[in-house]
């Protein structure tokens, strides 16, 4: 009986034993697992539940591999859309599926874990299989690309491309553009390229770079600043002005700067683009007869932002408009005004290189609405060609 007793005693005690040893490996674990996941992971969600953080912590740490390791390390980056609506697990799956990530149910943990499986952003991004899943997932936070496409449209004066930047994701002001733009000095640096350095060698001195920001469109990184900026516009244009369009210049008697001045009137004169070497060579017809050129967008330009109309390009221009005082004004000065009036494409700048041989002095806008322009070689036909 005794031995009984005995053996019972101690059976018991091997019970409590267990059950002691039990506790105290749950309790080192629920105070352990949590520091080391957080050592490797950063710190868990505050809404987690104890139990939900020790679990997740566990399998964080199960999973280090899958979630520390990037599935390529000479991978490169590509594009991949986050839907609006589009749940955690479904992007986690997608990311498995082409290869970005190891382990979609730990990414999902990892989401979890670190709080960010309500914070996934819907839109475009640029994810690379040499980032960790980790960093993918921080990624997947801002949907803000690092980089911007900027379009710069044909015949927009510097104000206008200023007037963009506020939208576009670029960091630098508009008044940073244009005080870059007005002071092309700056620009010429010693680590300026030729091109750009020939470029700011021709033009006239106080000139601003008006006229010379190539309407195009430019992918940049979101942190580039002003003079990047412009510098890349500058270019840009450099590049577009191959031996033809300088030869083209020349033979009309015309400096670079000349000929851009003229470009940039023929960009805003034109609505369709394959008139622009006809109203390119009306313009050249009156510089060589003497005439004033009377082009209303010059007015514009000096008449400047009209706040009612809510533009730079007054429509249309009043009686007190054309007899501003201005060197810009065509209608009473003779010859090209300053400077250009806008930045032109590089049609326009074909159109003064390459204009058309034609006898006409006069255009006016054709009464039909179709953007189009009748053409007169007198005053006299060109009065009979105003609409009824």
């Amino acid at each position: 009986m005794k031995r009984n007793r005995l053996l019972s005693l101690l059976f018991s005690l091997s019970i409590l034993g267990g059950i002691c040893l039990g506790a105290g490996l749950l309790a080192w674990g629920a105070w352990n697992l949590p520091v080391w996941a957080a050592s490797r992971f950063g710190p868990a969600s505050p809404v987690l539940e104890p139990t939900q953080r020790i679990y997740l912590s566990a399998r964080l740490l199960i999973q280090s591999n899958d979630l520390l390791q990037p599935v390529d390390p000479n991978g490169q980056p590509r594009p991949f859309q986050v839907a609006l609506g589009e749940s955690p697990t479904e992007i986690a799956n997608r990311l498995e599926q082409e290869g970005l990530i190891h382990n979609a149910r730990a990414l999902r943990d990892y989401l979890v874990y670190a709080g960010l499986d309500t914070s996934l952003q819907a839109g475009e991004y640029q994810l690379s299989p040499a980032a960790s899943p980790l960093a993918i997932a921080q990624q997947l936070q801002d949907a803000t690309p690092s980089q911007v496409t900027f379009n710069i449209l044909p015949g927009w004066r510097m104000e206008e491309i200023a007037s963009a930047l506020p939208t576009s994701g670029l960091e630098f002001s508009a008044a940073e553009l244009l005080n870059t733009a007005n002071l092309p000095g700056d620009l010429a640096t010693s680590d300026a390229s030729p091109a750009l350095s020939s470029l700011l060698a021709e033009l006239p001195a106080g000139a601003s770079l008006e006229g010379f920001l190539f309407p195009s469109s430019y992918t940049v990184d979101r942190t580039i600043n002003a003079q990047e900026f412009v510098t890349e516009l500058i270019e840009n244009f450099a590049n577009q002005l191959g031996a033809e369009l300088r030869q083209g210049f020349e033979r009309q008697g015309l400096s670079l700067f000349e000929a851009v001045s003229l470009a940039s009137i023929v960009q805003r004169e034109a609505i369709v683009e394959e008139e622009m070497p006809m109203i390119a060579s009306v313009f050249l017809n009156r510089l060589s007869a003497g005439m004033k050129l009377d082009a209303d967008p010059t007015v514009q330009y000096a008449v400047g932002f009209n706040a009612e109309q809510n533009t730079w390009w007054t429509v249309p221009l009043s009686a007190a408009d054309l007899a501003i005082s201005s060197p810009y004004n065509t209608y009473q000065n003779l010859g090209l005004p300053p400077g250009p009036i806008a930045n032109p494409g590089l049609k326009a700048l074909q159109a003064v290189a390459l204009a058309a041989q034609t006898p006409y002095y006069y255009f006016r806008a054709a009464c039909n609405g179709s953007g189009r322009h009748t053409f007169a070689e007198t005053y006299e036909q060109h009065l009979q060609n105003a609409c009824p």
